[in-house]
C-alpha cells in the first residue's frame, strides 16, 4: 500500500490498518458526506416550512438550543468518547483509539475521500440521533412550550449538526488548502490541531466548532509560543 507524506511510522502502520482491515472497500466518501448534509438539510426544510406566526420569544429558541448543542458536543466529546463508559464504549473505540491514531498532531490531514469515514458520523449514528434524540426532546418541547419552539429546536439544531460535519471535516483537510487562509478558521484549526497532540487530547479542547463549553469548563487551551511557531510553520509549508 502506498504511503502518505511525510507520516509518522507508527501512525502511518496504523492508516494502512485501518484502511485494508476497518473501512469498507466499497466506501466512498463523497456519498457519505453527502448522506450526511443532505438527510440534515431535509429535516431543516421540512420543518421551516412548517413554521407559522413565530413569536418573538419561541424565537428565542434558537440560540438556547444552539448553546445546549454546544454543550453536548462537549460533553460527549470530553467523556464517552476518551474514556471508556459501560455500553458506551463503542464510542471511546471508535475515536480515541481510531480517530485519533489515524490523526495526531504530526498527521492531521486526510489522504484522499476515502479517509473521510474516520471523522464523519456513520449513517446509522444519524439516523440514530434523530430517533433516539432530536424527535422525543421536540416532542417534549412542543408539549411544554409550543409547536414552533419544537420546529425551531429541529432547524437550529440539525443546522448545528451541519456546522459539526463540515467544521471537523475541514480541520483535517491539506494544510495547502485555501481554507488556511481565513483567520477565524486557522485559529479553529489550531484548537483542534493542539487536541490531536496526544498529551493533550483527554485534557483540553474538547469543543469541535467553537469553544463555549471549554471555555466555561476550563479546558481551553491555545498553546504555548512553540507549539503556536510548530503550527503555523504547518500551514505555511
Amino acid at each position: 500500500m502506498k504511503n502518505d507524506l511525510n507520516i509518522p511510522e507508527k501512525t502511518q502502520h496504523f492508516r494502512n490498518h485501518y484502511r485494508s482491515e476497518i473501512r469498507s472497500e466499497n466506501y466512498n466518501g463523497w456519498l457519505h458526506i453527502s448522506f450526511s448534509l443532505l438527510s440534515a438539510m431535509l429535516v431543516i426544510v421540512f420543518c421551516s416550512f412548517s413554521l407559522s406566526n413565530v413569536s418573538n420569544f419561541e424565537w428565542l429558541t434558537v440560540p438556547l438550543t444552539f448553546l445546549y448543542a454546544n454543550l453536548v458536543e462537549y460533553v460527549a466529546h470530553r467523556f464517552p468518547m476518551h474514556r471508556p463508559i459501560g455500553w458506551m464504549k463503542i464510542i471511546y473505540q471508535r475515536h480515541s483509539r481510531q480517530h485519533h491514531r489515524f490523526f495526531t498532531d504530526k498527521a492531521m490531514s486526510f489522504k484522499d475521500s476515502r479517509d473521510f469515514c474516520v471523522v464523519l458520523f456513520p449513517p446509522a449514528l444519524i439516523v440514530g440521533f434523530f430517533i433516539a434524540f432530536a424527535m422525543p426532546v421536540a416532542l417534549i418541547i412542543n408539549w411544554l412550550l409550543s409547536v414552533n419552539s419544537a420546529l425551531l429546536f429541529m432547524i437550529t439544531a440539525f443546522a448545528y449538526f451541519i456546522n459539526y460535519e463540515l467544521l471537523h471535516t475541514a480541520y483535517h483537510v491539506n494544510e495547502r488548502s485555501w481554507l488556511w487562509k481565513l483567520s477565524f478558521m486557522r485559529k479553529l484549526r489550531k484548537l483542534h490541531f493542539y487536541h490531536h497532540e496526544p498529551k493533550l487530547m483527554s485534557r483540553y479542547n474538547f469543543n469541535i466548532t467553537y469553544p463555549i463549553g471549554d471555555w466555561l469548563f476550563g479546558t481551553y487551551y491555545s498553546g504555548n509560543r512553540e507549539q503556536t511557531k510548530n503550527f503555523s510553520s504547518k500551514l505555511s509549508s
